[in-house]
């Protein structure tokens, strides 16, 4: 059942990105409340055994990154209102901050070089993307940073321990406040 509950919302994400967004002169700002307001909607149904854990995040970022994809634009510049409206629709829908936000970000950096597209680049897209979702439902900004920047790091180790410093150099010079949690990782 939680399977195909998952496969519904990366399928249902992608279709209603793909549909509301085709012919958008400015994809980018519409991006997050199209994402937010579909993965509320497909999760309203779900109940509790979905709102649980960072599957469901993922699933909603994979679908709506696959849907952004399909349309001709690039994830790199969609990638940050993809992931705020991932982590608005899923913290609505009863999902941690923690989830939500290492959920959606390691999975928009996944689905970038399942796409060939740069990691490094919609990495820090991501986390700035996770700051504002976080923001945006009254979270924890100072841990929705720390969140996001971890899950990035996490998700670098994964594609090849060569990215590790390549997306650190990029964080600390594109992320607000990320000086700091590096800082306090490397200890």
């Amino acid at each position: 059942m939680p399977i195909q509950i998952i496969s519904k919302v990366v399928n249902g994400l992608k279709g209603g990105v793909e549909a509301t967004l085709k012919g958008t002169a400015d994809v980018g700002s519409s991006v997050a409340n199209v994402v937010k307001d579909i993965a509320v909607s497909t999760l309203k149904g779900a109940g509790d055994l979905v709102v649980k854990g960072i599957q469901v995040p993922a699933s909603i970022v994979a679908g709506a990154v696959s849907g952004v994809a399909n349309i001709g634009t690039t994830v790199i510049r969609s990638v940050k209102g993809i992931v705020d409206g991932a982590i608005q629709g899923s913290m609505k829908s009863g999902i941690s901050q923690e989830d939500a936000v290492r959920g959606s970000v390691q999975q928009a950096i996944h689905s970038a070089k399942e796409l060939g597209h740069d990691t490094v680049g919609v990495a820090v897209e991501a986390i700035k993307g996770a700051v504002n979702g976080v923001k945006q439902v009254g979270g924890d900004t100072v841990s929705a940073t720390k969140q996001a920047i971890v899950a990035a790091l996490e998700a670098a180790k994964e594609i090849g321990d060569e990215s590790v410093d390549s997306f650190k150099t990029a964080i600390h010079s594109g992320v607000d406040g990320a000086k700091e949690v590096l800082d306090e990782i490397k200890k």
